[in-house]
C-alpha cells in the first residue's frame, strides 16, 4: 500500500487530499494541529476503516511551526516509507500593504510557508527516500510568481511563497541524488477558507487536478512549478 503524509489535513484542499489518496487504496498520515476537532478528517478515518478495499487514515497532532514535533512524528514514524509528502499546510497572513505594514505578522507567515515545509523535507527524507515514489510536493501560489506579479499587493504572502518556490528549487537539486523528485503547484483559486466562496475552483477539483501531475511526474520534472491542470508557471 503506497503512503502519503498530508499537512494541514483537516480542511479545504488537505481534508480533498486525504479523501483522494484514501479512496484510491493509500495509507494517509493525516497531520493537523487539533485532530481532536477535526470532526471530517475524524469521520473520514471512520470510514475507511470499516471499508474492505479503501485505504487507511491515521491522524497525528502536528504543529507545522514547531520543530521538536516534527522531530517527534518522525521518529514515530521512522519505519514507515512515505511516498508522497504533501507540505499543504499555509496561511494569508496579514494583507496591510505598503505604508502600513505589518512586520510582527510578516515573520510568523514565513514561518508556517516557508520554513515549515523545508523543516518537513528535512524531518521526514529518510521516510521519502526509502519508499518507491520519492516524491515531495509543496503546495505554493501564483502569487509567489515574480513573473506572473503585475500588480503587486499582498507583499507578505507573496514574498512567502516566493521563497517557498526557491527553498523547492534548491532541494530538487538537493535530493536528485538520493532520488527524490520535488514539485511545487499552485492549487488554483480555490473555495477554502483562505480562498473565499467567490473562488471559482473547489477543492475536489483542485486536488483531482494536482494528482493528476502527481501520477504522471518523473525525475526529470523535479524542480517545476505547476498550475493544478498541469500547466507549467513561471519562476
Amino acid at each position: 500500500m503506497p503512503s502519503v503524509l498530508i499537512t494541514g489535513a483537516n480542511r479545504g484542499i488537505g481534508l480533498a487530499f486525504a479523501h483522494s489518496f484514501a479512496a484510491d487504496g493509500w495509507r494517509v498520515h493525516a497531520c493537523c494541529r487539533d485532530p481532536d476537532g477535526a470532526e471530517d478528517l475524524a469521520a473520514l478515518s471512520v470510514v475507511m476503516a470499516s471499508a474492505d478495499t479503501a485505504g487507511a487514515v491515521m491522524l497525528h497532532r502536528l504543529d507545522v511551526t514547531d520543530g521538536s514535533r516534527i522531530a517527534g512524528l518522525s521518529r514515530e514514524l521512522a519505519d514507515e516509507a512515505i511516498d508522497v509528502l504533501v507540505n499543504n499546510a499555509g496561511v494569508m497572513g496579514p494583507g496591510t500593504g505598503f505604508g502600513e505594514m505589518d512586520y510582527d505578522g510578516w515573520l510568523p507567515v514565513f514561518e508556517t510557508n516557508t520554513l515549515a515545509p523545508m523543516r518537513m523535507a528535512e524531518g521526514f527524507v529518510e521516510q521519502v527516500a526509502k519508499s518507491g515514489r520519492k516524491l515531495i510536493v509543496n503546495i505554493s501560489s501564483i502569487m509567489g510568481s515574480l513573473g506572473e506579479n503585475a500588480d503587486g499587493g499582498a507583499i507578505i504572502y507573496r514574498s512567502s511563497k516566493a521563497a517557498l518556490n526557491m527553498v523547492s528549487k534548491s532541494l530538487s537539486a538537493e535530493l536528485a541524488p538520493r532520488g527524490i523528485t520535488v514539485i511545487v503547484f499552485h492549487p488554483g483559486w480555490v473555495s477554502t477558507d483562505m480562498g473565499g466562496p467567490d473562488a471559482a475552483v473547489t477543492p475536489g477539483e483542485s486536488v483531482e487536478g494536482m494528482r493528476a501531475v502527481i501520477e504522471r511526474v518523473t525525475p526529470n520534472d523535479s524542480g517545476r512549478f505547476f498550475n493544478f491542470d498541469g500547466h507549467e508557471i513561471q519562476w
